[in-house]
C-alpha cells in the first residue's frame, strides 16, 4: 500500500492538528510498502521538514506561506501535478478540499478529521454527501461518535464513517516519576496540593471557570500550562496568589508538570464544542489517563464518550462552579477514591495510543478498499434540516462574523448547574 499524506500547514508546530496528522502518519508510515508527505514550506526551506515521520519522503508543495486560505489551495492545487500522487494508492487527508481534488482526479481517500463539518457549515452538506457517496472516498476516519453521528444524520453509508479516537506517545511519559520528585523538579513544595491543566491558556477553553474555583480553594495551587503571552486568562490570573502560569511546554519538559499533580484538569465547560467548535475530545485526555493521577472533567456529550464518572474520572456539571469546586474537594480529600480512579483510566489508556490508532485505521483502509460500493439515503426531511440550518448559519455569520455555527441545543444531560449531591453520588456508585 502507497500513501501520499498531504498537510497543509507548516511544520514543525506546536497545534494539535499538526500533533494528530504527524503521530497517526508515523505509525502509519511502517505499514506501508511507500509513503510521500506533500506539505508547505518557506522559499528556500529545505524539503526535509522538522517534525517529519521518519522514514517519510517529503515533497514540497507550490503553495505560498500567507494567506493561509490560498495556501490550503494551492497545496491541493500543487498535490495533483506531482508524480507521486498518480505513484500513490491513495490520499491521506485532513482537508476536505483537497480530499476533492484527490477523488476528481482518480485517487482514493482517506479523510480524517475531528470537526462535524457538516453541521458547522451547513451549506456544504449536499458537497460533502457528494464526496462521501464517491466511490473512490474510502472513509471518513472521525475522532468521536459525537462527529461520526452528525454525518450520519445526513444519511452517509455507515462502513463509510468509523471513529477511531485520537492517542497519545508512551515515550511522552517516560520515565514516570513520583509526584514529589516531579514537584521538586518545578520548584514546588511536596505538600503543596497541585490541580494542572496542560494545553492551550485561552478564552475558548473554559478555563475562566478554573481561574473562579481557583478564588475559593486557596489551599490548592492552580497551575496552567500552556500560555502563548498576555491574553485574558492570564489577565484574569494575574491577581489570584494561587494561580500559576507556565509557558508552553514540549513533551519532555511536560511530563514534569503531568506528574507533579496531585489531580489533572480538564475545564468542565461547554464552550470548547458548543460555542467556539474547536475542541472534540481534547488531545490532553488521553495523556492524562496514561499519567496515572486522577482526572476532574465535565460531563459534555464528547468526553462522556471516554470518560465515565466515578469509573475512571470525576465528571462534573459543565459550567457549574459549584460543581468543579466540589469535585477538586472529593478527589483532595478522598486519597482512595483518587487511586482508583487514576488506576482505571491508566488501565484503559493501554489502547489508545499512537500506534494503536494507526493500526486500526490500516485495517480499516484494507477492508475498505475491498468493500463493495454502498450508497445512503438522503430524505425530504433531511432536505428540510439542512434549509433550515444553513439559514441559522447565514445569519450566525452575519451577527457574529463567524464562519463556524454553534450546536442548535444542548444535551438535557447539560443543561442544568446541580452541584448538590454530586460527591455523594460518586461515593454511592
Amino acid at each position: 500500500m502507497r500513501i501520499l499524506f498531504t498537510f497543509e500547514n507548516t511544520l514543525p508546530s506546536t497545534e494539535a492538528d499538526a500533533e494528530v496528522f504527524m503521530a497517526t502518519a508515523k505509525y502509519l508510515v511502517p505499514l506501508t510498502s511507500r509513503s510521500w508527505l506533500h506539505l508547505p514550506a518557506p522559499a528556500g526551506g529545505s524539503c526535509v521538514a522538522d517534525g517529519a515521520p521518519a522514514g517519510i519522503s517529503v515533497i514540497r508543495a507550490y503553495a505560498p506561506i500567507r494567506p493561509a486560505l490560498l495556501r490550503h489551495i494551492c497545496c491541493g492545487l500543487s498535490m495533483v501535478i506531482r508524480k507521486e500522487f498518480y505513484q500513490a494508492d491513495l490520499v491521506y487527508t485532513r482537508n476536505l478540499w483537497v480530499a476533492w481534488l484527490a477523488v476528481l482526479f482518480g485517487r482514493q481517500v482517506v479523510f480524517d478529521h475531528y470537526r462535524p463539518w457538516s453541521d458547522q457549515i451547513p451549506p456544504l452538506q449536499p458537497w460533502i454527501r457528494g464526496l462521501v457517496h464517491n466511490r473512490r472516498f474510502l472513509v471518513n476516519i472521525c475522532h468521536s461518535d459525537y462527529t461520526r453521528n452528525t454525518y450520519r444524520e445526513l444519511g452517509l453509508p455507515e462502513d463509510k464513517l468509523r471513529c477511531v479516537r485520537n492517542g497519545f506517545e508512551p515515550l511522552h511519559l517516560q520515565p514516570p516519576l513520583p509526584i514529589e520528585t516531579a514537584k521538586r523538579r518545578i520548584g514546588i513544595p511536596a505538600d503543596i496540593r497541585t490541580v494542572v491543566y496542560t494545553g492551550r491558556v485561552n478564552h475558548k477553553k473554559g478555563l475562566s471557570l478554573v481561574v473562579e474555583a481557583a478564588k475559593r480553594l486557596p489551599d490548592f495551587l492552580f497551575i496552567l500550562v500552556g500560555s502563548y503571552g498576555e491574553g485574558p486568562i492570564e489577565t484574569m490570573a494575574r491577581s489570584v496568589p494561587n494561580i500559576r502560569i507556565v509557558p508552553w511546554q514540549p513533551p519532555e519538559a511536560l511530563r514534569y508538570y503531568v506528574f507533579a499533580a496531585d489531580m489533572l484538569l480538564i475545564p468542565p465547560s461547554r464552550q470548547p464544542l458548543a460555542e467556539f467548535g474547536s475542541t472534540v475530545l481534547p488531545l490532553k485526555l488521553f495523556l492524562y489517563m496514561a499519567s496515572g493521577r486522577p482526572i476532574v472533567a465535565g460531563e459534555t456529550v464528547d468526553v462522556r464518550e471516554v470518560l465515565k464518572h466515578g469509573v475512571n474520572a470525576f465528571l462534573c456539571r459543565p459550567d457549574c462552579l459549584g460543581s468543579l469546586i466540589a469535585g477538586i474537594e472529593t478527589l483532595m480529600g478522598d486519597a482512595a477514591l483518587a487511586a482508583r480512579l487514576a488506576a482505571t483510566a491508566l488501565a484503559d489508556s493501554r489502547e489508545l495510543t499512537w500506534d494503536s490508532r494507526a493500526h486500526r485505521i490500516a485495517d480499516i483502509i484494507t477492508e475498505r478498499r475491498s468493500a463493495p460500493v454502498v450508497r445512503g439515503v438522503r430524505s425530504r426531511r433531511q432536505s428540510r434540516a439542512w434549509m433550515r440550518q444553513s439559514g441559522r448559519w447565514l445569519i450566525h455569520l452575519v451577527r457574529r462574523r463567524s464562519w463556524i455555527l454553534p450546536p442548535r441545543t444542548v444535551p438535557e444531560k447539560e443543561q442544568s448547574c446541580q452541584p448538590v449531591g454530586i460527591a455523594k453520588r460518586i461515593r454511592l456508585g
